[in-house]
């Protein structure tokens, strides 16, 4: 099966063995001429399979079967940040709300809250705020700053849209009981950044990646919160970041 899609400005093709992706994907069906293409292929499909059987090994929990059709839209995703690399646009595992034409990216390691503290954002701000992605967002930094792009890869509640936003921070949660924003210098939260984006396993496109994250890491602000899951937590980290 073949559609196109854009996503982060790029149309891009897909070709794949199941409907599933194209289902996943089809608030950004388009059709024009491709940027490029990904065809999945057997072996992909197995690669995730071992790699989900391999992190619950690793995180001592049951192993969960996926189906193939899942386990091809993990696929067709991988591919795609690997050749979003090549556009100086990365894949980071955040949060990201939009208020007022901005966009403030949270991350964390996971279970740690981010969607928690986005939908306190949103309830804060009601209509000022606009969810971007809630999982995993494509981030391009060119010549007139960083951008945050809405995918179809937005996590468990579907909360994204399909929407190119100036990204004007990156905050790293912390789980605390009174609310506190400060802000990060770089090299001390470079690793975390560096955790929360895709790292591809071509040696090239990984010095490319890391590249690029530090072009991003200098282009926005950085900042450390230390929240409750109070809807104060939203007031503080604004009025701290703004």
């Amino acid at each position: 099966m073949t559609y196109q899609y854009k996503i982060a400005d790029k149309i891009i093709e897909i070709n794949s063995i199941y409907p599933d992706v194209h289902e996943y994907c089809k608030d950004y069906r388009v059709v024009g001429m491709s940027d490029f293409s990904v065809t999945i292929l057997k072996e992909d499909i197995e690669f995730e399979k071992t790699k989900s059987l391999r992190e619950a090994e690793v995180e001592g929990v049951s192993p969960y079967h996926y189906p193939d059709g899942y386990l091809e839209e993990l696929a067709v995703y991988r591919k795609i940040a690997s050749e979003m690399i090549d556009y100086n646009t990365i894949l980071f595992h955040g949060s990201v709300v939009s208020v007022d034409d901005k966009a403030y990216l949270f991350t964390a390691k996971s279970g740690t809250g981010k969607s928690t503290h986005t939908r306190l954002w949103r309830k804060y701000f009601g209509e000022r705020a606009i969810m971007v992605n809630d999982d995993k967002p494509l981030l391009k930094v060119d010549e007139k700053g960083v951008f945050a792009y809405g995918t179809p890869y937005n996590g468990k509640h579907r909360i994204s849209n399909n929407i190119c936003v100036p990204l004007k921070a990156i905050v790293i949660l912390n789980r605390a009981e009174t609310n506190t924003i400060v802000t990060s210098d770089k090299s001390e939260v470079f690793p975390m950044l560096l955790q929360q984006t895709y790292r591809p396993d071509d040696k090239i496109k990984m010095i490319k990646t890391l590249k690029i994250l530090d072009r991003l890491s200098d282009n926005v602000r950085l900042y450390k919160l230390y929240c409750n899951m109070d809807i104060e937590a939203a007031k503080i980290a604004y009025e701290g970041m703004k």
